[in-house]
């Protein structure tokens, strides 16, 4: 028997499921997508049971190829701050409300007065109280839906309503809980002055556990999965795909971009961003931290202009057209925070700018301005990074974007670093896998298993048109300090 480790990714819109060989390879893989619920503005919320049905529909692709396997262990990561709340049997009693959901905006606020900002950042790391994380969101059910409020036995992130469905343990990562606001990253424990201000205790939440520590023991309820394997704890998907891209030495940082941007910054201890430029969350070790800084905006633009302008145009097809434009696209500059900014200047109202448009700009020089637009942004948030002592040698790449090998030479000159794509195209479900083959107890370590599993697919050195980019760098940077400002609060009339 081959020994296999599993990999749960709960993404936004969709859960990925991905079995591995103890070398790493792909033995299956699985994907299974549902539609958000936004019935009203700020209301983001999804039936829990469609995170259970399509984690099954995912494990089954994923299962597909699996005879003579020995699962040895999996772990579920995804995103943060999505809530469900069960009752004592475990049953769901409303709709998971998605991290997207900002309905708790009076809680936010009523919660920052009664603290202070300087507190809630120490105590959680994040740099601002916002709705969508679940301390105000209890809050809120606690003013307007007193019914679940009174009946609920367990407050639950998404990866722990599936964990607590495979395994009938209530447990939690602690890598999944700095932005729950009810944490405290400094100490590793919930702190019960927020619990107090929000009206739980410390019964009403899962059991912590460490990054790749066990948090129970399959039941006998999926086919394919022996009852008894071990289920790890693992942190939010970004930690993980650092993990599954092989960033385990000083210096060597991950960068996704899909359709959002991040990057993930591994420290060694725990650091604060002074200029609340940029958040800290918990590592893939134990007692490990990493710097997230995010965009919420970066593939996602060059998709709504292929769909709004080049509906006939394949993402290659736009590679072809933005080849033969200089760096620079003849003078258009574009700022990319078409649905704000988060890092490393926060402003949710900032919009994105085209400036310097001319009649001779054809859509290859959109295509090329976008795909600077963000190397730009991402230069800024490198350029942040190394602000706070961790500078960056190395970026491996991750999302749609890798796939570009014009958008990855542009990353290369712009940042003037080289930049580095992988083999397996699921880092994020990969480290989950490494996590479980820790928990099985088959790698010793996160770096045992990095050195075992994690291939890389090519090396991008920076070209000769890294030359050129520090003075069109250096004019997207004046834009922006002179635009951002404008928008929201700052706007002129």
């Amino acid at each position: 028997m081959t020994n296999a480790y599993l990999g749960i990714d709960i993404g936004t819109t969709a859960i990925k499921a991905a079995l591995f060989s103890a070398d790493g390879a792909v033995i299956g893989d699985g994907i299974a997508e549902y539609r958000l619920e936004t019935p009203a503005p700020d209301i983001v919320e999804l039936d829990p049971e469609l995170y259970w049905q399509a984690t099954q529909t995912a494990l089954q692709g994923a299962l597909a190829n699996a005879a003579g396997c020995a699962i040895r262990a999996l772990a579920i990561t995804g995103q943060c701050e999505t809530l469900i709340c069960v009752d004592q049997a475990g049953r769901p009693l409303r709709k998971a409300i998605v991290w997207l959901d900002n309905r708790a905006k009076a809680e936010a606020a009523e919660l920052t007065a009664t603290f202070g900002s300087d507190h809630l950042f120490r105590l959680s790391g994040q740099t601002e109280m916002l709705p969508c994380w679940p301390a105000p969101k209890i809050l809120w059910l606690q003013k307007h839906d007193p019914t679940t409020y009174a009946a609920c036995a367990k407050y639950l992130m998404v990866e722990d309503f599936i964990a607590y469905r495979l395994t009938g343990e209530y447990a939690t990562c602690r890598g999944l809980l700095p932005s729950t606001l009810y944490y405290d990253i400094r100490t590793g424990d919930y702190d019960d002055a927020m619990l107090a201000a929000i009206g739980i205790s410390r019964r009403q939440l899962p059991a912590l556990r460490d990054p790749g520590e066990i948090i129970g023991h399959c039941r006998a309820v999926l086919p394919g999965i022996p009852a008894g394997t071990p289920v790890a704890a693992a942190p939010m998907d970004h930690i993980c795909g650092a993990l599954g891209s092989g960033c385990c030495e000083p210096g060597v940082v991950s960068a996704t971009t899909g359709c959002a941007l991040a990057l993930c910054v591994p420290t060694p201890a725990l650091l604060y961003d002074d200029a609340l430029r940029i958040s800290t969350y918990h590592g893939f070790t134990p007692q490990s931290y990493a710097m997230l800084p995010w965009a919420p905006t970066a593939g996602m633009i060059l998709k709504h202009f292929r769909d709004e302008f080049c509906r006939d145009w394949s993402y290659a097809d736009f590679d072809r057209a933005a080849a033969p434009i200089a760096p620079g696209a003849d003078g258009l500059v574009l700022l990319p925070h078409c649905a704000g900014a988060v890092s490393p200047v926060c402003n949710p109202a900032a919009r994105g700018v085209a400036y310097g448009v001319t009649l001779a700009h054809s859509r290859g020089h959109w295509s090329r301005a976008i795909m600077e637009s963000i190397a730009f942004l991402l230069k800024d948030n490198v350029l942040a990074v190394a602000d706070l002592g961790c500078p960056i040698r190395e970026l491996r790449v991750l999302g749609g974007a890798a796939r570009s090998p014009l958008w990855l030479q542009i990353k290369a000159d712009v940042l003037n670093l080289p930049i580095t794509t992988t083999q397996c195209p699921e880092a994020t479900s990969l480290g989950a896998a490494m996590l479980a083959a820790g928990a099985a107890g088959d790698v010793a370590s996160p770096a045992a298993a990095a050195a075992a599993m994690v291939r890389t697919a090519q090396v991008i050195q920076p070209g000769p048109d890294a030359e050129r980019y520090p003075a069109i760098f250096h004019k997207y940077q004046a834009l922006n300090q002179l635009l951002l400002p404008t928008f929201g609060d700052g706007e002129k009339s």
